[in-house]
């Protein structure tokens, strides 16, 4: 079954904390052919900047956890429960007054754990803002 866009935003809407929602993601895509890819959104604000006018590592990290609930979902056709087991990541470079795309792809994807690698670029650039790698238990 394939995870529509639609599908994927109304995944995005009722499965997070109120406080994630106000972050202001968006889907721009998803793919559940053979890389179970997602690729959100996180729209530039001041609110999320840290001092020195870069976006927090904080919003980053919870885009990179997001973007990765919605690969999951792509690879199951829907959602279903799970839970963060590990999350890394590497920041390379800030990101100030841009858009950051995060794209979440699943290196596998089994019956009970799934496993991510999270590239966030500024949009307009190809260069990594960003490096995260996660590891999911899959309850349902």
């Amino acid at each position: 079954m394939t995870l529509t866009l639609t599908a994927a935003e109304q995944v995005l809407a009722d499965n997070f904390a109120p406080w994630v929602l106000d972050l202001g993601l968006t889907v721009e895509s998803v793919e559940s052919v053979d890389g179970h890819e997602a690729v959100l959104r996180l729209p530039w604000s001041d609110r999320l900047a840290r001092e020195g006018g870069g976006l927090s590592g904080q919003a980053l990290m919870a885009a990179a956890d997001t973007a990765t609930v919605i690969a999951v979902a792509a690879a199951r056709g829907g959602f279903v429960p799970m839970t963060t087991v590990q999350q890394s990541i590497s920041f390379q470079r800030a990101v100030i007054g841009a858009d950051v795309l995060v794209r979440a792809r699943l290196t596998k994807a089994g019956k009970r754990m799934a496993f991510a690698d999270i590239t966030m670029t500024a949009e307009g650039t190809e260069e990594t803002a960003a490096h995260a790698t996660a590891v999911y238990a899959l309850l349902g």
